[in-house]
């Protein structure tokens, strides 16, 4: 080969190289929209752009933004203000029977973690019909009102059973001053917040929904139809880095709180708090025959068929909705 091409092919393997490189480098950047302010649950999207397990497959993390309830989520997810959200996948029911275009890809609930509680001290609870005679703070909108609204009509009972206080977040204050006897909570959100201005461990009186008719998956993470569509691969890529993130939160949880502690705004103090939330979601919503089987986060046709008929049947799902609109299980696969 004469000279001057053998130096003209090697510069051009070198420059060719050098795109490669720069191509290889340029991460997709998404932002993520979360349904509340920052609790255990949405731990994965901070450990996973800490210790890079979104980095690995080409993705940046540009924001993580709290939000102002699932319903809000959906809608930012769904008109592409956000690329991935955080919220309840009941509410996602809803909204994607309203034409919300937003699709469930990881339950990182496998039931729901809504709980009744109130202050034990005042008021125990073991079952709705304690319920009767009460008066309930409750926020008529988004998750915790879906809830409320199918656990009444779960157990025979309506709303005239009892005294509604029509409250705005945070509404838990309303309970520890006293305002009113029982609201609607997270066991992994609520309660470990609670518990720590209430008087700690057995301060709260709870009863799970779903032990008393509220078959349902409860939140996890999810995408808009749009993006599925137009870059599938993308959102494979994402969702293999939020995989590896929920086993790692779940094997690590004082470093997954001590990470997002550190990365939120505000939550420099917070470690511990976080911390409950996760252990609390580790001993009761993480995992099911289901995960066991096929890892965290897995989601069946069968449990979202289920979840479907629950709110129809107790008169939350006005609109019928196809199962394989609202979720999707391939990426999970590697697909």
């Amino acid at each position: 080969m004469p000279r001057h091409l053998s130096k003209a092919v090697t510069l051009a393997a070198f420059v060719g190289a050098l795109g490669f490189s720069s191509a290889a480098l340029a991460a997709d950047k998404v932002n993520v929209q979360l349904d509340w302010v920052v609790r255990g649950n949405h731990a994965m999207f901070f450990v996973g752009k800490e210790k890079g397990f979104f980095a690995k497959n080409n993705i940046e993390v540009a924001e993580i933004r709290k939000g102002t309830g699932s319903p809000d989520a959906m809608r930012l997810v769904g008109n592409g203000n956000a690329d991935f959200g955080f919220g309840d996948f009941p509410t996602l029911a809803v909204a994607r029977s309203q034409d919300v275009p937003v699709v469930a890809l990881v339950a990182v609930n496998q039931q729901s973690p809504l709980a009744m509680i109130s202050l034990a001290k005042t008021v125990k609870l073991s079952k709705p019909a304690d319920l009767k005679g009460l008066t309930v703070g409750i926020h008529p909108a988004g998750s915790t009102y879906i809830f409320f609204k199918a656990l009444l009509a779960a157990n025979g009972m309506t709303e005239k059973d009892m005294t509604l206080n029509s409250v705005s977040p945070p509404y838990e204050s309303y309970l520890l001053l006293g305002r009113v006897q029982t609201v609607v909570g997270y066991v992994d959100a609520e309660v470990p917040e609670l518990e720590a201005k209430a008087g700690g461990p057995g301060s709260l009186s709870i009863f799970l929904g779903a032990d008393y008719g509220w078959k349902a998956y409860g939140s996890g993470m999810f995408t808009s139809q749009k993006l599925i569509s137009e870059n599938p691969d993308l959102v494979g890529r994402f969702v293999k880095g939020y995989k590896e993130a929920f086993e790692y939160v779940a094997a690590h949880p004082e470093e997954a709180a001590e990470i997002t502690a550190k990365a939120a705004p505000g939550y420099a103090e917070k470690a511990d708090v976080l911390l409950a939330q996760i252990k609390a979601d580790i001993a009761t919503t993480f995992t099911s025959p289901a995960t066991k089987e096929h890892g965290l986060g897995w989601m069946t046709k069968a449990q979202w068929d289920e979840t479907l008929k629950t709110l129809t049947e107790q008169g939350v799902l006005k609109a019928s909705v196809p199962t394989d609109e609202v979720f999707t299980d391939k990426f999970l696969a590697g697909g």
